[in-house]
């Protein structure tokens, strides 16, 4: 194993881990967004407003990407483990 495969084996890690994050991560942004919005017009500051919104559009989100992140997860691994006799020989 040299260094280009450890280098390229992080950055395909980091790329996926990206990948795999963006959704979630876009979600709760978008619906934080808009309800800090709501709160903003409305003067209306009770914290459970901003937290429950947020969780809910997050399980959507892994009902919805859930396969496609595991799915992705999976290859990952598999390209990885399959890549083991090449790097220790």
């Amino acid at each position: 194993m040299n260094a280009q495969m450890v280098l390229t084996m992080g950055q395909d890690a980091l790329l996926l881990l990206l990948m795999v994050s963006a959704p979630v991560l876009g979600a709760a942004l978008l619906v934080g967004l808009l309800v800090s919005l709501f709160q903003a017009v409305t003067q209306i500051h009770e914290a459970t407003l901003a937290f429950v919104p947020k969780l809910v559009a997050v399980i959507a989100v892994f009902a919805i990407a859930g396969p496609w992140m595991l799915t992705m997860l999976v290859e990952y691994i598999r390209r990885t483990l399959e890549s083991i006799p090449s790097a220790v020989a």
